[in-house]
């Protein structure tokens, strides 16, 4: 066993056999995740996991979710976490690196909720500002300067900039359904939402040795304080989350700093392949 900051590895002296392993413990020193850091289970490490921290204008209180994913039906933990004019969940838990961004400055339009019943709409909305996107990241990347760097992600300390959660609750519910051939596995989803953003789905798996990632435009939909999901168009699936009820005792982060570090590390595991730049993350 190694033991370090915030972390500490534990390697099996025996390797020709695979064993179940934990991948969450919950105690006094607070809460802890488990990252693999190899394909094989002979070497895993724990690193401490600090909750985001919380501002008055977030669109709804940050923390922990809980969402159902297609492959293999498998309940996973996801963190909600706010940061200036984005808004991130990251999938906290597994082999597969999960990043949901939300733009919040890019609102969709509900109309009284018809656009959900048209999916070739929703798709022509998403797809116009998608490629508005992209073309505003290019453009960045090509004026890129030493002086301009550092100016993307926000700390979650810093107020939300976009859509606030007190426009948020303002907001009169309209009602919502899944657009045709949109497949969920949750169907006791609710009825009504409230807010709905542009959002890209960022998934990287490393196989062998091997990365892969794929982009996924789609639609970020706000039902409640306690509920969200996301429209991947591309390959037409929803997900809903909820957010975890459990209580978790010294779960608070030093620093700002010390929460965008855990963030970093999430993203980075060894074996993951990167999807957020966090060289554009500031203080």
């Amino acid at each position: 066993m190694q033991i370090r900051k915030d972390r500490f590895s534990i390697q099996c002296s025996k390797t020709d056999h695979r064993t179940d392993s934990p991948t969450r413990l919950r105690g006094e020193g607070g809460l802890v995740l488990v990252q693999e850091d190899r394909q094989v289970y002979d070497w895993l490490t724990y690193r401490r996991l600090y909750l985001p921290p919380r501002h008055p204008d977030d669109l709804i209180r940050p923390g922990l979710f809980q969402g159902k994913y297609q492959s293999f039906r498998l309940k996973k933990i996801a963190m909600l976490s706010f940061h200036g004019k984005y808004a991130r969940v990251t999938k906290i838990m597994g082999e597969s690196i999960v990043m949901l961004e939300i733009h919040l400055q890019r609102r969709i339009q509900l109309r009284d909720g018809e656009i959900f019943r048209n999916f070739n709409e929703l798709s022509r909305v998403v797809q116009e500002i998608d490629e508005q996107v992209t073309r505003e990241q290019q453009q960045q990347q090509e004026n890129r300067t030493e002086e301009s760097e550092g100016h993307g992600w926000q700390s979650p300390a810093q107020p939300s900039v976009g859509e606030s959660g007190a426009a948020a609750s303002e907001e009169q519910p309209v009602p919502f359904v899944l657009p045709a051939n949109v497949l969920s596995i949750e169907q006791n989803y609710p009825r009504t939402c409230r807010m709905c953003f542009y959002g890209v789905d960022t998934v990287s798996v490393t196989r062998h040795g091997f990365a892969s990632t794929w982009r996924l435009p789609g639609v970020f939909i706000l039902f409640d304080e306690n509920h969200f999901g996301f429209i991947c168009l591309e390959l037409k699936y929803f997900i809903l989350f909820g957010r975890v009820q459990d209580t978790f005792q010294n779960v608070e982060a030093p620093s700002p700093q010390a929460f965008l570090e855990m963030l970093k590390n999430i993203q980075f595991r060894p074996g993951g392949a990167a999807g957020m730049h966090f060289e554009d993350l500031t203080f």
